[in-house]
Order: structure tokens, then C-alpha cells, then sequence
């Protein structure tokens, strides 16, 4: 049986839509957000246009205004969005052979949580033209959002502002919730990185935001690897036989 392909960029346009839509709020809270700390709309709009990332960009705006050190805003970023890298690794396996370089660094840009699930969903192979319609719908979504919400800031009341402004935070908040709840190990870790911020914050104050941030997660991360590691699938397998 011969295995599906999907290059059309028309169906990665028809993918990528409820993607889309569901970037719009996101981002129109971040547009807001921007336009607070300082930066003009053109240059809010820059910066969604070239991250494409939410968690990103939150953190490493305040660092641009506060005028952090390069160092600091580059190890911020990776850290946060490292897990983009390990994405772009696992989706090579669903892309054609064939694609070139140039089209594999194209398609890595848009990489984010949502076109990788949607494009690794896909049975067989995908191709450059579907991944390109798969992206572009969502990063003219991004963007638009962005562009709305830093325009649309100058006429909104203080009292709506404040309020979509934390809307990034609920976003957080939600994609960190249903797992915690499920998982102890979530729970735990979560609980580590906010006990570590909370120490930022509070008692070690002559650390910048970026470096809290990093320090932060790699604490609670290599904590989190050494109490709650990740147990073999063949090793899993190996214990339930020998429990039968």
C-alpha cells in the first residue's frame, strides 16, 4: 500500500486556519502588553512576525525595554524555546526526503506547538508546499493579532487593558493546569520553578529577570529529570512480563 503525501498548499491553508483564529487572542494580548511596556506598533508587530512565539516573546520583551545584556536575552530565548529545536528534529522524519536545506531552515521558522502536532498528525510524508500553507495562515494570524491589539491599545480604557494583559498569563495558565493535574511529577516541578521565582524575587534580587528566568528553569527541570525520570518504554515492557 502506498504511503499518503501531502504537498498541497491549499490543504495546509485549510490546516492551518483554526490555528490561525486561535492565535488571534493570543496574540492581541501580547500586542497590548508591547505597546504598554513602550515599544511603537511597527516594532511589535516585528518582533511576532520574526519569534512566532508567545512564551518568547513575553519574556524577552521586558528584557529589550530594561536593556539587558545580548548574553542574557539569547540564553533567555533558548532556554525557553529549546524545545522548538527537539521538534524540528522529531518533524524531519515526517517531511520528504527530497526538501532541500534552504526549504528545511524555511520550515523550521514556523515551527510552534500547534503546526508541529498538526503536520506530525498527518498520515505519510509531508512536502514543502503543504507545510508552507500550514505556516503561513498561522504566522499572518500571529501577526495580525499583534498588529490589532497594539493599534487597538491607544483607544481601549486603562480598566479593558489591564485586563487583557494578564490574558497571556491565563494562556500559561491553562497549558500548565491539565497536566499538573494529572501527573504528580508536573505538579511538582511547576511547584519547584515558582518556589525558585518566588527566591528571585524576593530574596535574590540582584539577578536579573532573564537570568531568574533561565536559572529558574533549568533548576526545576534537572530536578524534575533527577526524582521523576522518564522511565524506558522497552524497560516498562520488561517489568509488566515479569509481573505476569
Amino acid at each position: 500500500m502506498q504511503e499518503a503525501y501531502h504537498n498541497n498548499f491549499t490543504e495546509g491553508v485549510k490546516d492551518g486556519i483554526p490555528i490561525a483564529l486561535g492565535y488571534l487572542s493570543v496574540s492581541f494580548a501580547i500586542g497590548i502588553s508591547a505597546v504598554a511596556m513602550g515599544f511603537p506598533v511597527w516594532a511589535a508587530v516585528l518582533i511576532s512576525l520574526l519569534n512566532v512565539t508567545s512564551a518568547g516573546e513575553v519574556a524577552g520583551m521586558p528584557l529589550i525595554i530594561s536593556g539587558a545584556p545580548m548574553v542574557e536575552m539569547v540564553l533567555t530565548q533558548l532556554v525557553i524555546n529549546l524545545r522548538y529545536a527537539l521538534m524540528s528534529l522529531s518533524l524531519t522524519q515526517k517531511l520528504d526526503p527530497s526538501l532541500n536545506t534552504p526549504k528545511r531552515l524555511g520550515i523550521s521558522y514556523g515551527v510552534t506547538d500547534e503546526i508541529f502536532a498538526l503536520a506530525y498528525s498527518k498520515s505519510g510524508k509531508v512536502g514543502s508546499r503543504y507545510m508552507a500553507g500550514l505556516i503561513a495562515i498561522p504566522v499572518f494570524g500571529w501577526t495580525l493579532g499583534t498588529f490589532l491589539g497594539a493599534a487597538a491599545s491607544s483607544l481601549l480604557p486603562e480598566s479593558f487593558r489591564s485586563a487583557l494583559g494578564v490574558a497571556i498569563y491565563g494562556m500559561f495558565l491553562a497549558i500548565v493546569l491539565p497536566p499538573a493535574k494529572r501527573q504528580r511529577a508536573v505538579r511538582v516541578v511547576v511547584c519547584i520553578a515558582i518556589l525558585f521565582s518566588c527566591l528571585f524575587r524576593f530574596v535574590l534580587t540582584r539577578v536579573s529577570g532573564g537570568f531568574a528566568i533561565i536559572l529558574s528553569a533549568v533548576a526545576a527541570s534537572a530536578l524534575g529529570a533527577l526524582f521523576f525520570p522518564l522511565k524506558d518504554p522497552g524497560e516498562e515492557g520488561r517489568e509488566a512480563n515479569d509481573h505476569a
